[in-house]
């Protein structure tokens, strides 16, 4: 749904008893761009959560409500309790936010509603092709992810020759691998904070992660058994239990 652009006086109506997050913020108090890319892209997909977004400086009764101290504040609210507040918010944060409330959705949900939306979510079928991600979606996407399934991430760009001879490989791949590992891609040049947070310097650069630990990583584009033996190694490859709680 749409974010809903809240007021004074309509505060109340919109958001009620229901889950929210509510987003205060008068635009030029260091919100993050990609915070607000991330957050304007989970509005659109989430149903069950309102968005909200107020300017304090104009609807000042939600200000001081909030208690809005000149930099942007995101608030989880269920059932008009506040259920945490964050001030100048990380996109990385917005997953489990959400999964927060989704959590207190279902926890007044009736046991035998409740237990069908569990065998739904859990009915879902695998990833069967690479999944284009983001900065803002990358830790949930790719880092979070992997401590379901290892995750190959593919460093591309469209007018990557070696690129474009890896695509079909990886699409194969994927839907032969599906539900035993992950692959996603990453557009570098569209996805700069990534391509520095990885020191990217030549593409493709194929990595795998695996219970939040990066296992591999290494440039250049790999040929078709060389990609399915390193899936392989990743599936089999067993992490330390003290380590995986460590990168959690």
């Amino acid at each position: 749904m749409p974010i809903i652009s809240l007021t004074d006086s309509n505060f109340k109506s919109y958001i009620g008893a229901r889950a929210a997050l509510l987003l205060i913020s008068n635009g030029n108090d260091k919100l993050r761009s990609d915070f607000k890319t991330a957050f304007d892209k989970a509005a659109n997909e989430e149903d069950s959560i309102v968005f909200g977004q107020a300017d304090p400086t104009v609807y000042t009764k939600l200000g001081a409500r909030f208690e809005y101290q000149n930099r942007a504040l995101l608030i989880g609210l269920y059932r008009g309790e506040i259920l945490w507040r964050r001030s100048r918010p990380w996109a990385s944060d917005l997953p489990d936010y959400i999964s927060q409330l989704k959590e207190a959705i279902a926890a007044d949900l009736p046991p035998e509603i409740r237990a069908a939306a569990i065998e739904k979510e859990e009915a879902a079928p695998a990833l069967d092709k690479p999944l284009d991600i983001t900065d803002a979606t990358f830790e949930q996407e790719a880092i979070l992810a992997s401590h379901e399934l290892p995750v190959l991430v593919d460093f591309w760009a469209e007018w990557c020759g070696p690129c474009r001879m890896v695509s079909p490989i990886l699409e194969k791949l994927a839907g032969e691998f599906a539900g035993q590992i992950r692959v996603v891609k990453v557009d570098t040049d569209a996805n700069p904070g990534l391509s520095q947070a990885f020191q990217i310097r030549s593409i493709p650069t194929i990595a795998v992660f695996k219970q939040g630990k990066l296992i591999f990583m290494q440039p250049g584009a790999l040929a078709e058994p060389q990609f399915r033996q390193l899936i392989k190694q990743a599936i089999e490859l067993e992490i330390p239990a003290d380590e995986a709680a460590a990168s959690a």
